[in-house]
Parts: C-alpha cells; sequence; structure tokens
C-alpha cells in the first residue's frame, strides 16, 4: 500500500502523542482507532487505508498512539499505566471528537480486552511478560538491549529486522518497528503498561449492558486473546457479538498486509450491519 489516503500528524492536546487521519470528503460516521500494546500508531496504517477502502470511503478514520510509544521521547521517561492511556483517549475525545456531526465509532485492539488478562493468566508467554514487566532491573535491562538495536542505522535495523522476522512482516510493519519500537523510553512504556493491564479484572456488568453497542473478534490460534476468553465472553455475556478468526491471521495481524486487509473487511462488515 502506498499510504496515498492516511496523514500523520502530532496532537498536542493534554501529552502530545502521535495521530493516523483519513478523511472521507462527505463522513457519514467517524471512527476512532486505538492500539494495543505497543502503541506505535503507525504500525496500523495497512489496516486503516483498507478499512477506508472497505467503508466505499464514506467513513474519516482517526487513529491515535499511546502517550511515549513513538519516535520522539516528549515526556522525557516518564510511564505512564493503562488507565492513564485510557483516560488520554476520553481527553482526546472530548477535546477533538466532541463536536462532531457523524456518529462515533471506536474500534480498540486489545487494549479493549485488558480485563480478560486475569482470566488467561496460565499463558505461559503472559507469564513471562508479567514475570519481566514486575522488575524494573529486567525492564531496564531489555529496554536498553532494544535501545542498542536503535541506535544502529536505520537501514542496518530494517535489515536485521527483515533477517528476524521473515518475509511475511509488510514494509510498514518493519518501518514501525525501527523507528518506533526500538527506543528506550518506548520499550520501558510497553512493559510497564503490560504490567498494569494484568491489574484489571472484568467489568461484566458494564459490558452486559452495553452487549449491543460491543462487537468481539478473537483469533482461532492466539495466546494473547485465546478461545478460553471467548468461551467466558460468551458465558458472561449472553447475545454479545463474539466472533471467531480462522483464516490463519496472527496475534500481530497489523504486521502484514494479508491480515491488516483480512481484519479490516471484518471491522467494515459489523459496523455496516450497526449502522445499515
Amino acid at each position: 500500500m502506498g499510504h496515498e489516503k492516511s496523514s500523520f500528524r502530532l496532537c498536542n492536546g493534554s501529552r502530545k502523542t502521535e495521530l493516523v487521519e483519513i478523511h472521507a470528503t462527505n463522513p457519514r460516521f467517524h471512527i476512532l482507532f486505538v492500539p494495543g500494546n505497543p502503541g506505535v500508531i503507525s504500525f496500523y496504517t495497512d489496516f486503516l487505508e483498507s478499512l477506508y477502502e472497505q467503508m466505499g470511503e464514506a467513513a474519516s478514520i482517526t487513529a491515535i498512539g499511546h502517550i511515549s510509544h513513538s519516535e520522539k521521547d516528549w515526556e522525557q521517561g516518564k510511564l505512564f499505566t493503562l488507565m492513564e492511556q485510557i483516560d488520554h483517549k476520553i481527553d482526546f475525545i472530548q477535546q477533538e471528537l466532541q463536536d462532531l456531526e457523524v456518529p462515533l465509532i471506536v474500534v480498540a485492539y486489545f487494549i479493549a480486552l485488558y480485563p480478560f488478562l486475569a482470566v488467561n493468566a496460565r499463558s505461559r508467554q503472559q507469564s513471562i511478560i508479567k514475570k519481566i514487566s514486575r522488575s524494573r532491573l529486567q525492564s531496564n535491562l531489555i529496554s536498553a538491549t532494544v535501545a542498542l538495536l536503535g541506535l544502529l542505522p536505520i537501514s542496518v535495523s530494517r535489515f536485521i529486522a527483515k533477517l528476524s522476522l521473515g518475509k511475511s512482516w509488510s514494509a510498514t510493519a518493519i518501518d514501525a518497528l525501527c523507528r518506533g519500537v526500538l527506543k528506550y523510553h518506548t520499550m520501558r512504556n510497553v512493559l510497564f503498561l503490560a504490567m498494569t493491564e494484568f491489574e484489571e479484572v472484568p467489568d461484566w456488568e458494564f459490558m452486559r449492558k452495553k452487549r449491543n453497542r460491543i462487537a468481539f473478534l478473537y483469533g482461532d490460534d492466539d495466546h494473547w486473546g485465546p478461545l478460553s476468553m471467548h468461551d467466558e465472553v460468551v458465558k458472561q455475556v449472553p447475545d454479545a457479538v463474539v466472533e471467531v478468526e480462522k483464516e490463519g491471521h496472527t496475534h500481530s495481524f497489523c504486521c502484514t498486509v494479508s491480515g491488516s486487509m483480512w481484519v479490516a473487511r471484518h471491522v467494515a462488515t459489523l459496523i455496516n450491519k450497526t449502522i445499515y
């Protein structure tokens, strides 16, 4: 994808963060996209442009990154919890999207599923990350190691990333990794956010009240959002829209063009069913 439609800018609200925007000429509604962890928003450019196309160019899209999950360290090393990241998104809606003349639809990637981490405590991968994120020494060491890779010329770090990740990752994802994630401040915030994610618990009552306005998508083989979470949602929130992807795309769908396009089609279908 050539990224002809999307534009990148900085948000100078309560906290400086990165935005990707796509403006429709005559939008019928506005989509706000909130990323997962890492919250480097440029990872999702392929997905956002595909979603815009799947919606028939009828929706404007704003995608907002997480605080200090960015190329520049505007917060001077400060760490932000999950709730601070969520409050930041609420502030952004109130400051920049409050006066929209069309309906606002929020699409959230995994950070919206944060309460279910408690349900998924048996995941080996999450157990390891949980231990690392709660150790300041280990977090600092990992972040410093990652930052050393980020000091390499961008062409070298891209080459290493391609060798390590294979050909499946898109050029967009490789660039987002090298420019946004291979930074000390970003990696520290990624691990700190992961630590605070594990501290939350499900708010089933809220989900039951909003079940007609919420839809869930799980992957058939996803250790971050396994089918045990799917089963728990079905049990706790009857009649909610809960679907499973079985096309072989991974949790990091935004890192491949095919994954971005598949999820964009699915999201567009859900929105169209709701709006029309």
